[in-house]
């Protein structure tokens, strides 16, 4: 139970800043764009409070670490009116696309760190820097995890709004009429099919390969910088 606990205390607050860091992306582009709704509502901040769902980003990442199960989360959506976007369609897509492009950014940030702990070590670090690196490792799968499961190309993941407005219009106004019932899809997808049918999980079949791969050349760069 110490190292599940030790486990939950070190991955929440990755998942935290990841989830925060990826909603303000979103709420910042939009404000570039012609939105200025996220910062009249005060959610451009990176204070987590303004962000924080309980259940998304604190209770249900710790049961999920705790389980062994892979540990995903959310934050109170950044509030975006595509109407008030200088280009509605196009604008929609840079904002959807800037959260996973944040996150990406920041697990090349953590390989950096993460390469500059690592240099010239030569002995078994610490116990307190071997909590750091495992850190930064968590922190590097957290936001490419987080970066890839939001392109999956359904509601009410960031992905669906680049596919809407890459589609001709006709066929993104029919895309969208799936937009009402994303939430109930997601239940489907990612815990009634799985339970249904074990090896059909859409996590394991279809984020975890490319977040491995992902992960793989994004730690060359750690290596690259520790020296190795």
């Amino acid at each position: 139970m110490n190292d599940t606990i030790a486990l939950a205390i070190i991955l929440i607050p990755c998942l935290i800043v990841a989830i925060v860091f990826h909603e303000v992306a979103h709420g910042w582009v939009a404000n570039l764009l012609g939105d200025p709704t996220a910062k009249e509502r005060k959610r451009l901040s990176l204070n987590p409070l303004r962000h924080v769902d309980p259940i998304g980003t604190v209770v249900l990442p710790g049961i999920l670490a705790m389980t062994g199960a892979p540990v995903f989360g959310w934050a109170k959506p950044v509030p975006v009116m595509k109407n008030r976007l200088d280009n509605p369609r196009y604008g929609m897509m840079a904002v959807a696309a800037a959260g996973p492009a944040t996150n990406f950014a920041l697990a090349l940030l953590g390989a950096v760190a993460l390469g500059l702990l690592a240099r010239g070590m030569t002995d078994a670090p610490g116990a307190g820097l071997t909590l750091l690196l495992s850190g930064l490792n968590f922190f590097i799968v957290i936001n490419l995890f987080l970066g890839l499961f939001n392109l999956i190309p359904l509601p009410p993941f960031d992905g669906s709004h680049i596919v809407e407005g890459i589609l001709p219009p006709d066929m993104a106004r029919a895309y969208n009429r799936l937009r009402p019932f994303g939430l109930p899809l997601l239940f489907l997808l990612l815990l009634v099919i799985p339970w249904l049918f074990p090896g059909l999980g859409i996590v394991e079949n279809f984020v975890l390969p490319p977040v491995e791969w992902a992960r793989e050349h994004v730690m060359r760069l750690a290596v690259l910088i520790a020296g190795g």
